[in-house]
């Protein structure tokens, strides 16, 4: 399993792999506000696609905000199909109150 960074600067934030110095995967998201956090992007290099990777950083995050106590917003589709498949994560999605 390959290790999976994480940083965050300037309201936003980075879950990526490297190889040889060169990210390979990504998922990429801002921080609108302390409790929450929303998944913009999600990219894996073709190599490495059909191998769990985007999955992989999609945990990554889902521990992440479970350790923090933040929900996330998956708009990007990749991750909003990874927390349809996946209902033990359904803890940390944001819910959006009716008005």
């Amino acid at each position: 399993m390959m290790q999976i960074q994480h940083k965050e600067e300037d309201g936003k934030g980075i879950f990526y792999i490297e190889d040889n110095g060169n990210t390979v995967a990504e998922l990429v998201y801002s921080i609108p506000s302390a409790d929450k956090i929303i998944i913009e992007h999600t990219e894996v290099d073709h190599p490495l696609s059909g191998k769990g990777v985007g999955k992989q950083l999609v945990g990554a995050t889902v521990d992440y905000s479970r350790s923090n106590n933040i929900k996330i917003i998956p708009l990007c589709s990749f991750a909003k199909s990874v927390f349809e498949e996946e209902t033990e994560w359904q803890d940390v999605l944001y819910t959006f109150r009716k008005i």
